[in-house]
């Protein structure tokens, strides 16, 4: 029987530590489950924190083994690749996870890992996908849920990541006004409370469908106040008697990012804009949230300054943030010039559009006809000057009797008044 002294029981776990590391919600899901496919593939036995240990234990008495077992384990995923089973990219997703739990658990400089990356392929980058078009978010927004069109008018016209949704509150969404008083467009608060956080825009048509679900769900009897979540679970609305119609929606729960992406997901196939993959692929063309931030950058970059661009969608500037410090008025009128660009709704824009260009048509058939008409009226008054000057000229004639007026005339002047 072994014997735990008071030492090794006050020892943190190595999985505790690991986790220590991860700050990201995603990291934490994600960086255990690579870490425990080296671990299966070395044939440990018991739970992951039973495996780490042991590995742990292992890998300060050998760190050779650990090196020949990784590089087994590279070579092992490398025939995956060749069979289209994973990208090469992921292979290295395993090294990351691998070496971070050796590096906070005191163990990473014993092992040669110059050497094991000798044997990583390079692979992509960037993923190979690409943003949505118009067109497939206009059929996505179609999907019959009220949250839908909010949810893609704001992910999609700020950049924002899904796990913004997380924080985002009503008194995070500030109106920006136009000239003429109406909503052009609103500043969000993003990650609010958090060292990650930061301010984008949305369109006036996503300010739109956000106002109109509020008000929605005011209607059946929610209390909404600046601290209401954006999106909340639904509740029954349709086959209820108008009396109970106000206690159905009065205690709202939270929509988490995890909701939202299942929600996206479903509308993607429902609404046919996502299908089965073929040929082996294991990629869809674009992913379900993550393409939004893509299809906001694409678009954006076309008439904004790039800098401003990685800055609404909470990017690292690098060196560039001590010395780049824009006011939010300019980032504000950065951003508008990108507003027809991220509207979704077509109909809206074209009509926009046509409006504009009736407008512009008016103006200049309003000019070209001021014109004509002062043209007209110089020339009456040319006429009108040419007159009096030839009545003053004969005139003259006559007084200086160098010129008889006509028998008519004389005849005319001698008649008596009647």
């Amino acid at each position: 029987m072994t014997v735990v002294t008071k030492e090794e029981e006050k020892q943190v776990e190595p999985m505790t530590k690991f986790m220590y590391a991860l700050k990201c919600k995603e990291s934490k899901r994600q960086y255990p489950r690579r870490f425990k496919m080296f671990l299966d593939f070395l044939k440990l036995e018991g739970t992951i924190n039973e495996q780490a240990k042991e590995f742990l234990t292992n890998t300060k008495s050998n760190p050779q083994w650990t090196e020949e077992r990784f590089m087994d384990f590279v070579s092992f995923q490398l025939e995956r690749v060749s069979r289209g089973e994973i990208t090469e990219s992921t292979i290295k997703n395993y090294y990351k996870s691998t070496k971070l739990f050796c590096e906070m658990n005191g163990c990473a400089q014993l092992i040669n890992w110059k050497m094991i990356t000798r044997g990583l392929p390079k692979g992509r980058q960037a993923a190979n996908d690409r943003a949505p078009c118009i067109e497939e978010l206009q059929k996505l927004v179609e999907y019959p849920d009220r949250r839908i069109k909010s949810i893609v008018y704001t992910m999609s016209s700020s950049g924002i990541r899904l796990g913004a949704w997380d924080y985002l509150k009503w008194k995070h969404v500030k109106p920006v006004f136009g000239e003429n008083g109406a909503i052009i467009a609103a500043k969000l608060h993003v990650y609010a409370g958090d060292r990650e956080e930061y301010h984008t825009f949305i369109t006036g048509e996503a300010y739109g469908t956000l106002k109109d679900w509020m008000d929605f769900r005011a209607s059946y009897g929610e209390n909404i106040t600046v601290e209401s979540w954006l999106m909340r679970d639904i509740w029954q609305t349709t086959n209820i008697d108008y009396g109970t119609k106000s206690g159905l929606a009065t205690c709202p729960k939270k929509l988490k990012s995890s909701g939202i992406k299942r929600l996206l997901e479903r509308a993607l196939w429902e609404q046919g804009v996502r299908h089965p993959l073929q040929n082996g692929s294991k990629r869809h063309e674009w992913k379900a949230a993550h393409g939004f931030r893509k299809f906001y950058k694409s678009r954006a970059e076309q008439v904004m300054r790039p800098i401003n661009v990685e800055i609404t969608m909470g990017h690292n500037i690098g060196v560039s943030e001590s010395y780049y410090k824009p006011t939010e008025r300019e980032v504000t009128e950065d951003c508008l010039k990108a507003i027809d660009l991220l509207t979704i709704s077509g109909d809206k824009v074209v009509l926009q559009k046509q409006v504009a260009e009736l407008k512009e048509k008016t103006k200049d058939s309003e000019y070209v006809i001021k014109g004509k008409l002062q043209e007209k009226d110089q020339q009456i008054e040319a006429l009108t000057k040419k007159q009096e000057q030839f009545e003053k000229v004969i005139q003259s004639l006559i007084d200086s009797g160098q010129l008889r007026p006509s028998d008519n005339e004389l005849e005319n002047n001698n008649k008596p008044n009647s």
